[in-house]
């Protein structure tokens, strides 16, 4: 029984990445791109600007979490295990060629996530603990009559938010390179996932800002010092990419072959989970920023896409420069990074279940703290303390089932919450202003009227 019923929802999950969910994001974001003259392009002068100004600013009291260290707390629950593992199945079923479709996916899902955020912002309301709570089921209240859509939303965030794949991911890593007992591996990192819950975003915020930098600028180092040492190669391999992109590949070594179709399914389904494009994650925790400027820190929200956007590059070129993708013997995409870096740096056994557990924990307690945020919207009273016990049962019991069961139930929930979002974001497209220009201080005052909050906008 529950056999057929999980072919039965693999089955629907690969019809719709495979013909529904690439196709809204192309198109939606494509609409954006046109209308607004490719904001993501003319407006990356003022995207740096926006990043460079909040850098130096000081919180000075104000309600909310620094912007910098919420595009941490962003960056945490995009930039993870999927930047090193999920990403690899896009080659491995789609070909080199899904990495241009990635780089699509992430020009495309620039403004999506721009407006999701935009629109978290607007709509926010403060709550009693000092902070904002925002996202899709407060403005999801403006697209839709009644509270269906916005409570919808609510429950299957609550499902998204206990990441039980990745968590199944780590400790399965952890325990067997580190030769440690499953038991302790998945204690000890619950109760760490429980302790950044508890703190809220302004916990994981801090965390993701001490973590983070570190081993994402160390790894994007190791990842172009392997490519840097095939340089001569990679031409080639960009062509061979391109040329893919367009044509499908042909069965080589542990390879199976892709077409076109399965190029472009893989490479935007993954870029899309990878950077959170339209789940509606970073909507919730973009909306706790101090920033009382919408398209401010919807600027720092492009600038966190670009960031996994990078990372996703790296991992992809890497296992496509060594060769490790067309490999004679079959390599788990969980191994396939690690062999690669392993051709250049020892101990790879060691520092990759590091990384895994570093990235990956940053984007657990991202997700945990959004689905704490959905399930206190649900039941302001029971909510936070009934989803705390979903928790400590589902994620442990994950850890002991096969990954792609755990995969295949965060795409169901992903896919269902693309749907709504940009159904949602497409009704509200007239509220979101694309502006060329900046306040003085994104954190500086309230504006006196959301007329007043960006000059010379573009409304779409």
């Amino acid at each position: 029984m529950f056999h057929t019923i999980y072919q039965v929802l693999e089955q629907i999950d690969t019809v719709f990445w495979g013909y529904i969910g690439f196709s809204l994001i192309m198109i939606l974001g494509a609409y954006f791109s046109i209308t607004t003259r490719f904001f993501q392009f003319r407006a990356m002068p003022l995207i740096m600007q926006t990043l460079c100004s909040s850098i130096r600013s000081k919180s000075n009291g104000q309600v909310g979490v620094h912007p910098i260290k919420i595009l941490f707390a962003s960056v945490g629950s995009m930039v993870g295990i999927g930047n090193l593992v999920g990403i690899i199945t896009a080659v491995q079923l789609g070909g080199p060629g899904a990495l241009l479709w990635i780089w699509v996916a992430a020009l495309c899902g620039s403004l999506i996530k721009y407006s999701e955020v935009f629109l978290g912002l607007k709509h926010r309301v403060k709550n009693d603990k000092g902070g904002y709570d925002g996202g899709p089921m407060y403005f999801l209240q403006q697209a839709f009559s009644g509270w269906a859509v916005p409570t919808t939303v609510s429950v299957l965030m609550c499902v998204y938010g206990v990441e039980i794949y990745q968590f199944s991911v780590i400790a399965d890593s952890v325990s067997t390179n580190w030769l440690l007992p499953r038991e302790g591996v998945v204690l000890v990192l619950l109760a760490l996932v429980f302790f950044a819950g508890l703190g809220g975003v302004s916990r994981v915020a801090k965390i993701s800002t001490v973590i983070l930098p570190v081993f994402i600028v160390g790894y994007i180092s190791m990842g172009l010092w392997v490519i840097g040492h095939h340089i001569t190669e990679l031409p080639s391999i960009i062509r061979q990419v391109i040329e893919s992109a367009f044509t499908g590949h042909a069965a080589i070594g542990g390879f199976a072959g892709s077409t076109m179709l399965l190029a472009i399914q893989h490479g935007i389904s993954r870029a899309a989970y990878s950077g959170d494009i339209g789940i509606g994650n970073d909507s919730v925790i973009h909306s706790e920023s101090q920033t009382v400027d919408p398209a401010a820190q919807a600027r720092l929200a492009v600038v966190g896409v670009f960031i996994d956007n990078v990372v996703c590059t790296v991992s992809v070129l890497l296992v496509l420069v060594t060769g490790v993708w067309k490999a004679a013997g079959p390599i788990a995409a969980s191994n396939m990074v690690q062999t690669a870096l392993g051709q250049h740096f020892p101990m790879m056994d060691v520092f990759m279940p590091l990384f895994l557990l570093i990235l990956g924990y940053s984007t657990i307690i991202a997700y945990f703290c959004v689905g704490i945020k959905c399930a206190s919207f649900l039941s302001p009273k029971h909510g936070k303390r009934l989803y705390f016990g979903y928790a400590a049962f589902a994620l442990p019991a994950f850890s002991y089932l096969d990954q792609s069961q755990a995969l295949l139930l965060m795409s169901i929930a992903g896919s269902l919450l693309l749907m709504i979002n940009l159904t949602g974001i497409f009704c509200l497209r007239k509220q979101v202003f694309f502006s060329l220009q900046s306040a003085s201080s994104p954190t500086s005052v309230e504006p006196a009227s959301k007329e007043a909050e960006i000059s010379s906008p573009v409304i779409i």
